[in-house]
């Protein structure tokens, strides 16, 4: 629709309520305010105006004004105790400070409205001012127990060290690249990164734009506690009963803990499998002293398993060549030879607990550096100072059901 017409219907704008449930409750916690305007054409989402750049700034605050009143009133009269994600262009926050969408908020609250229920969403990657000004409005909003949330994280470039700064209470990931019949590992990766990133800041998770049963137990396994799309519910005007998909999200729960439960023990057995093989290499070939000739041996009892052996000191030193299979053949590699990879996360880590328990690890999956491909790593400790490592490919993992 043409801006002028939007305004000129202004007394047509209507808000929308999409749910955001939990996972720990499996009920309905909160609702995003979403414009919708109601003419001749039905309903009509106001989206593409928000987003429109050559809309004049006072009419998309006139517009985001006036769909947030009425929700707040309609708020006010069910007496719903739920949080509330307002949108806001933060660019057009900043114009005036902030001053006038804080008034307008406590406004409501003399008529009931908990500033502590409230969730201000802002998307970082759009906004071109001073990020410092917007903290700083940020940390003023949170003194009246505003909640703020990074919006469309993992859509587009968002910027990490700058969600830091604003350190938010909620985290928004966008699922739509699930949607995509190929998603790079790249993806699952950042996805990765940004829910350590939200346990390191204290911030709660809140996956949206779910669309299938898949992308839900994607933001079950990948930590998110709060779940949003048309899935689950599609924006209405009315408010929805709380517990309305509590016994379809409890079975679905049950569904990915039998499937994880699975996934793990496939996980564990191969780890099991691997201690007691590796061992009994080790002491076949106890005798053999030099290292290089040590891995391989191990390379033609294991050449239906690894790709890559290694053995390193307890400070990541390598003490052996890597012998690496290229298709099909195995080769030494010379120029690994004390090579350090102590830099490595969780690698002294998991050389002071092989050291302590005496026994092997399976690692999480991760890309390697030099190939490209998803992988694990058994490592083993072979004496009191020098462990040994072994690349699991891929092929190998998926045959084994330990792809997790």
């Amino acid at each position: 629709m043409d801006a002028l017409d939007i305004m000129t219907n202004i007394h047509q704008i209507i808000p929308y309520y999409q749910a955001v449930l939990s996972a720990d409750e499996q009920r309905v916690i909160g609702y995003e305010v979403l414009g919708r305007i109601n003419n001749e054409q039905g309903i009509i989402s106001l989206g593409p105006f928000f987003q429109d750049e050559t809309v004049p700034e006072e009419f998309r605050i006139e517009v985001d004004d006036a769909i947030l009143t009425k929700a707040l009133t309609q708020f006010v009269n069910s007496k719903e105790d739920v949080l509330i994600f307002i949108n806001r262009d933060a660019n057009l926050l900043m114009i005036d400070h902030g001053q006038s969408f804080l008034e307008l908020l406590l406004s409501f609250k003399a008529k009931g409205i908990n500033l502590e229920n409230i969730v201000l969403e802002v998307t970082e990657h759009n906004f071109k001012g001073d990020i410092e000004q917007l903290n700083h409005l940020l940390t003023y909003y949170r003194t009246y127990g505003i909640k703020i949330a990074v919006d469309n994280i993992g859509k587009d470039s968002s910027n990490l060290d700058r969600i830091g700064l604003i350190s938010p209470d909620i985290l928004k990931i966008d699922l739509q690249a699930l949607r995509k019949t190929t998603t790079t590992q790249s993806y699952h990766d950042v996805v990765y990164s940004i829910a350590l990133l939200a346990r390191k800041l204290g911030a709660t998770l809140l996956y949206e734009d779910i669309e299938t049963s898949f992308q839900l137990q994607y933001a079950w396994r990948n930590g998110g506690r709060y779940y949003q799309g048309f899935y689950l519910h599609e924006p209405s005007k009315e408010f929805v009963e709380r517990d309305f998909l509590k016994t379809r999200l409890k079975q679905q729960f049950q569904q990915f803990i039998r499937h994880e439960k699975k996934k793990l023990n496939a996980i564990q057995n191969i780890a099991e499998q691997f201690q007691l093989d590796v061992q009994s290499l080790v002491t076949k070939y106890k005798k053999i002293e030099n290292y290089n000739d040590f891995i391989i041996y191990l390379s033609k009892e294991l050449t239906d398993k690894t790709f890559r052996i290694y053995i390193c000191d307890e400070d990541g030193f390598q003490q052996s060549e890597n012998i690496f299979k290229c298709n099909s053949t195995w080769e030494l590699q010379t120029n690994y030879y004390m090579k350090n990879w102590s830099w490595r996360p969780y690698f002294l880590e998991n050389i002071m607990k092989m050291r302590h328990n005496r026994l092997g690890i399976l690692s999480d999956l991760y890309s390697d550096i030099e190939t490209g491909e998803i992988i694990r790593t058994f490592s083993y400790p072979i004496s009191q100072e020098h462990y040994l490592f072994i690349d699991l490919p891929y092929a190998y993992l998926y045959d084994h059901d330990a792809i997790l």
